[in-house]
């Protein structure tokens, strides 16, 4: 059974409301931005019903003559909504948005609307979480290896950039010098071309290194002297890559 957590207060409510129909042949739609688990609260609330994407026209006016409970996912991409018959049956859809106001209303008993991951920052903090695990281990990292607090929260797209941004940054912090030379070799060798590129792609070892270092002491002084160069050519290569 797919597990679904959440503490969202209107998440509750929407699960109540569920529960409380779960068992009469009547429709509902799930309404909200992509990636924030509509899909996974439908196989939680009915894990034995077959799902099918409103991507597969066919396949989903097949199910439709076949079974009294299907999840159908991505509805808003079924062509001739108001052609399906919903009768007697129990369906759970899902969709990125509202579509035809009309037709929803005329299909679906009950309408749901899930809040964006957003508005739901504990639930946000329990998948990042998740992420994390899932990332330590299929990196092969220890378990804690990075600090949460270091961990930027990317929710442009909910939980696919949440995901990715995770998995990047613990990719990031856990190379090695060799790990970051065959990255960077492979950088340079999809976009080495025209003239000039030793000067251009220098400055992939210099930036990192300057901004690295202005973090680390804090002084443009201190960090000439570590590096071993001029305070002035210190300064020239700080402006030259547009260094805060």
């Amino acid at each position: 059974m797919e597990q679904f957590f959440t503490n969202s207060e209107q998440v509750q409510n929407i699960i109540k409301g569920f529960n409380l129909t779960k068992t009469l042949f009547v429709s509902s739609i799930i309404i909200g931005e992509p990636n924030i688990g509509k899909k996974s609260l439908a196989r939680y609330l009915f894990p034995k019903a077959p799902l099918v994407s409103g991507e597969n026209q066919e396949e989903v006016e097949k199910l439709l003559q076949d079974v009294d409970e299907l999840i159908i996912t991505d509805f808003e991409k079924l062509s001739n909504q108001e052609s399906l018959n919903l009768d007697n049956k129990r369906i759970i859809a899902t969709a990125n948005y509202m579509g035809n106001q009309q037709t929803i209303d005329n299909l679906f008993a009950f309408i749901y609307t899930l809040p964006s991951l957003k508005e739901r920052p504990d639930d946000t903090n329990y998948i990042r979480d998740m992420f994390i695990k899932e990332a330590e281990s299929t990196l092969m990292l220890q378990e804690n290896s990075v600090s949460i607090s270091d961990i930027p929260i990317n929710l442009s797209d909910n939980s696919k950039t949440l995901k990715k941004t995770i998995f990047t940054h613990l990719m990031k912090h856990s190379m090695d010098d060799k790990d970051i030379q065959e990255a960077v070799y492979h950088y340079i060798l999809q976009n080495l071309n025209g003239n000039n590129e030793y000067k251009e792609h220098l400055g992939l070892y210099e930036k990192p290194l300057i901004e690295a270092g202005l973090k680390k002491y804090g002084s443009q002084l201190q960090l000439s002297q570590v590096l071993g160069i001029n305070r002035n050519t210190l300064r020239k290569k700080i402006h030259e890559h547009d260094i805060d």
